[in-house]
């Protein structure tokens, strides 16, 4: 009979056996293995290498073609809209510092900026487009009428649009009687604020898109309350210019998204999506210069996008005299 010294002198051997093969395999199998994670962290850093500096010699071109662009930007603007007058207006969410950027460009164009509306959450919040169309049915003038089919965004934004816009360059400058009462209604109702003096109507609306999207259920209902604001300055006044940044104004829920989703306002309305470039900045200033002369496009690097800047209009030739030879 097999005792069971045999059976422990097996069970030794084979788990002998295994830890042998476990040793010979890891000897045989770790040098190569280690040479191959070696070569591969080589290769890796390398690439990262040399990634970063391709990197940084990017963003080292694009600072010095911003410094350049800033450099010359009185220049490029030079005398551009002299005599206009320019109405600034925010979406909540808009950044206060291209805004800031963009004002003094418009001043180095010749333009004098009338004020500033800064739409408040309210406005755009579908829960208070009840209030607001009650209100603005207070404030307009008795002669004013709106469309049947008009929701109360677009009547907020007509009644906007004629008390600080004009199409008429004599006004340019000059306040509507109505138009005290009409944003000091608004502002106490909470639906925007005000800076500076825009009752002095202007001829152009720089409107600044948010820089946060719209979201959630009421997301349609905010995009159209921001069309029909931009639409409205637009037809209240000698042309309207919607800004942002690619990034953020003209991505997925975008406020220049949704105007250039909308097949008639870009017929109308120009969007420029490249606030945040010096470039783009003045890209504003030529896109106002369009609307002036009755163009619309939509111009930057995002989605929709027709051209980074408008095309320069071409100088109309001088009449030459002819002399008649006998």
């Amino acid at each position: 009979m097999i005792d069971f010294r045999y059976h422990l002198v097996s069970i030794v051997a084979i788990f002998l056996a295994l830890a042998v093969g476990i040793v010979l395999g890891a000897t045989l199998l770790q040098e190569p293995a280690m040479r191959s994670a070696e070569e591969l962290t080589r290769q890796l850093t390398a690439d990262k290498q040399e990634q970063r500096g391709q990197i940084d010699e990017l963003q080292g071109r694009a600072q010095a073609n911003d410094s350049f662009v800033t450099t010359l930007t009185p220049k490029l603007v030079e005398g551009e809209l002299a005599g206009q007058q320019v109405l600034l207006v925010e979406a909540p969410g808009a950044s206060a510092a291209y805004r800031e950027e963009e004002q003094e460009v418009l001043a180095d164009a010749g333009a004098v900026v009338t004020g500033r509306l800064s739409l408040t959450e309210k406005y755009f919040d579908p829960k208070s487009a009840g209030v607001l169309d009650g209100l603005v049915n207070q404030l307009k003038p008795a002669e004013m009428t709106f469309a049947a089919s008009a929701t109360a965004h677009d009547k907020a934004a007509a009644l906007l649009a004629a008390s600080v816009t004009t199409t008429d360059q004599a006004q340019a400058g000059t306040a509507n009687e109505a138009t005290g009462a009409v944003l000091s209604g608004l502002e106490t109702g909470g639906f925007l604020n005000i800076d500076g003096d825009p009752s002095k109507r202007a001829t152009l609306a720089v409107v600044f898109a948010s820089e946060i999207p719209f979201e959630g259920e009421g997301a349609p209902a905010q995009a159209a309350a921001f069309t029909s604001l931009a639409g409205g300055l637009d037809a209240g006044g000698m042309g309207a210019v919607v800004t942002g940044a690619a990034a953020t104004s003209a991505a997925p829920g975008g406020g220049i998204t949704a105007l250039r989703d909308d097949a008639d306002l870009v017929k109308r309305v120009s969007t420029v999506d490249s606030a945040d470039l010096p470039a783009g900045r003045v890209v504003i200033v030529y896109a106002l210069r369009e609307q002036l002369s009755g163009g619309a496009g939509q111009y930057g690097t995002g989605p929709g996008v027709t051209a980074f800047q408008p095309v320069e209009p071409t100088p109309t030739p001088s009449p030459t005299s002819t002399e008649s030879g006998s």
